[in-house]
């Protein structure tokens, strides 16, 4: 598997297998998490020197084939525990100096190995090796791979684990090198090399920007919202459009379970996008991300050019409704729930002039579990978005907003910073104010 890759859980007792190949010894730990990412509990850390957690439904079984293993049984967990993270660090320098480093999920019974994740850590001395958590009442197990430089204690109090321990858990013996899995992906094996390359590296960017925020290991569902009002015309025949689209596909990558991402367009009315799936990215940007396609207004026929599945631009038009499209995005969060929040990326040139209309939609979605990212692309007008952070009256700040001159001359860390820098302060005053749960 690669990094945020997942796949479905079918089996109820499995056994989480933490191995390396040579360098300083590595230890693992499981963290018991709730809806909101936290411990409830000391008892919800279950390590070499605290084998059991409550009910025994995880358990840490010692050394298994030279692997560090933590064994859980899935139909045991309570209904308040929602992820089990597990944890990995060294006490000897950092997780760099290791070789080889690997989690398998491997079905308790059996023996068979469902997942392979090869890690590859520089400077971290404690890491989220990878997780299992809940997604519509079934178990799905995730590679995460995002590490600390804190050590343990500091990635234990990040879950809540206060006070912190004094000392991590003691490290267990050397394991040995295990036998490779066949690796599973959600399709970016099918990318294009250069693309894949660039997609790849963009996840571990998209983690450092998030781990800066305090957040390691979060879900969220990301939907992308991309402005095709006739002032935007430029900006698609250049490709900067879609290369946007392509930056945000990585969010989507290591954010969501599935690494799948809604879209719509809009100008004077919204369209819905088709989802974009990664291994589909190159032909959903070919099909998908256009606009300069003003020639079209007017004509009765369906251009020729229109494939199946592509929106017609002429039921799009050419102006900026942005309340419309914002109205169609809360309509289809509240028809399609999930237990996680959903982060919207909304990209937009300005031009902004229905402000009484988007504050209003905006104040309205602010008792909703969305955060609402807008980035400009250039110095136009943005109206109500400019100030929106602070307007007083609502259950918490759900809006965050930024300006670029050219966002292709926009370097991906900086990019990624940005565009995730308010997104942690959201989600903790969403929980603190029962928006989450």
């Amino acid at each position: 598997m690669s990094m945020g890759a997942n796949l479905p859980v079918d089996v109820d007792r499995v056994r989480l297998e933490l191995g390396r190949a040579d360098g300083p010894a590595v230890s693992a730990a499981a963290l018991l998490l709730t809806g909101a990412g936290r411990v409830r509990s000391g008892a919800d850390l279950v390590a070499r020197d605290q084998p059991g957690a409550p009910g025994d439904a995880v358990r840490h079984v010692g050394t298994l084939d030279g692997a560090e293993a933590v064994e859980v049984d899935l139909a045991a967990l309570p209904d308040s525990t929602e992820r089990v993270a597990l944890c990995a660090w060294t006490g000897s320098g950092t997780l760099g100096r290791v070789t080889g480093l690997r989690l398998r999920l491997v079905a308790a019974g059996s023996g068979t190995v469902l997942a392979h994740f090869d890690m590859a850590p520089r400077s971290e001395t404690a890491l989220v090796a990878g997780e299992l958590y809940r997604r519509e009442g079934r178990w799905r197990f995730r590679a995460v791979g995002q590490g600390y430089d804190h050590g343990f204690a500091g990635l234990a109090a990040d879950f809540g684990l206060t006070p912190a321990p004094a000392r991590a858990p003691r490290p267990g013996p050397a394991p040995r090198p295990a036998p490779p899995a066949r690796p599973q992906t959600r399709g970016e094996e099918l990318l294009p090399a250069d693309m894949g390359e660039r997609l790849s590296l963009r996840k571990q960017q998209v983690a450092t920007s998030l781990r800066k925020g305090g957040l390691t290991g979060v879900t969220a569902r990301v939907i992308l919202v991309l402005d095709a009002s006739g002032s935007m015309s430029g900006l698609y025949a250049k490709g900067t459009v879609a290369r946007v689209a392509e930056r945000m596909a990585a969010v989507a990558a290591l954010l969501d379970d599935d690494g799948t991402m809604q879209a719509w367009t809009f100008a004077t009315r919204p369209a819905r996008l088709p989802d974009l799936h990664l291994g589909e990215l190159p032909e959903w940007l070919r099909l998908h991300v256009r606009v300069g396609q003003l020639g079209v207004i007017g004509r009765k026929k369906r251009p020729k050019s229109r494939a199946d599945g592509q929106v017609d631009m002429r039921t799009v038009g050419i102006q900026n409704e942005e309340q419309k499209v914002i109205a169609d995005v809360r309509a289809y969060v509240r028809d399609h729930p999930v237990p996680l929040p959903t982060l919207v990326l909304f990209f937009s040139d300005g031009g902004v002039y229905r402000s009484k209309e988007i504050e209003r939609e905006l104040r309205a979605a602010a008792d909703e579990p969305v955060f609402w990212q807008f980035v400009g692309l250039g110095r136009s007008h943005y109206g109500v978005l400019e100030y929106f952070d602070t307007l007083a009256g609502r259950t918490v700040d759900n809006v965050g907003f930024f300006a670029v001159d050219d966002v292709d001359q926009v370097a991906d860390p900086e990019m990624y910073d940005r565009l995730l820098s308010e997104f942690p302060l959201w989600l903790g005053a969403a929980r603190e104010a029962g928006v989450l749960r």
